[in-house]
């Protein structure tokens, strides 16, 4: 690392002062300096690095604003989603078939033929999920993100094994349960991680 790229590091440093993450955010632009430096020349770098990545002043006021947005409650905001799009399926299964509400007659047979765009729309959500934890918190995101899908794909897994296992009744998913759904659903499972992964990859480049 040249001295003009020590010297942005040192100066952001001075501006986080007593911030008690102050060791860690600075492990963590210091990977962003890193990686940055890869793209530039020896001259004018501590420009350029303000250039890309902002002032070390800015930088930090960035940081005290984002502290409010915590691990935890990134977790909590994604798993309550994931939860509400589950109750809300299960909302609409019962109550097309067992109240047979007439209303619903319509909407489950929107849905039932169109579950490509379903299928879309939820690994939409899980890249969201992996871009939104990488932008919030960059190489610290890692965890943060396999812990988040592990309690997120909780609810996934005890669906598929009700249904497979006949535990709910199986004709209520009749229009969907041919052999190449099932097939799809399995592969979109096992397809959930990377694709929260390359989210979160593509969100900790949006953060530097």
């Amino acid at each position: 690392m040249n001295a003009e790229a020590q010297r942005f590091l040192d100066d952001l440093e001075k501006a986080l002062g007593n911030d008690p993450k102050c060791a860690e955010i600075m492990a963590e632009y210091r990977l962003h300096v890193e990686e940055v430096l890869y793209e530039l020349s020896e001259e004018g770098t501590y420009d350029a690095l303000v250039s890309r990545l902002g002032s070390p002043k800015e930088l930090a006021e960035l940081w005290k604003t984002e502290k409010s947005v915590t691990p935890r409650k990134m977790q909590q905001l994604f798993v309550f989603l994931n939860i509400a799009l589950f109750i809300l399926g299960a909302i609409l299964t019962v109550g097309y078939n067992v109240f047979g509400w007439q209303w619903l007659g319509i909407l489950w047979g929107n849905l039932t033929e169109s579950t490509t765009i379903i299928i879309f729309i939820y690994m939409f959500f899980w890249g969201l999920l992996g871009y939104e934890i990488g932008k919030a918190f960059g190489a610290r995101g890692k965890k943060i993100l396999r812990r988040t899908f592990i309690i997120c794909i909780i609810p996934n897994l005890i669906l598929m094994y009700l249904i497979v296992f006949r535990l709910i009744p199986y004709e209520w998913f009749d229009p969907l349960l041919d052999g190449k759904f099932i097939l799809l659903c399995i592969f979109c499972t096992f397809a959930l991680y990377p694709i929260s992964w390359l989210g979160y990859r593509w969100g900790r480049k949006a953060s530097v």
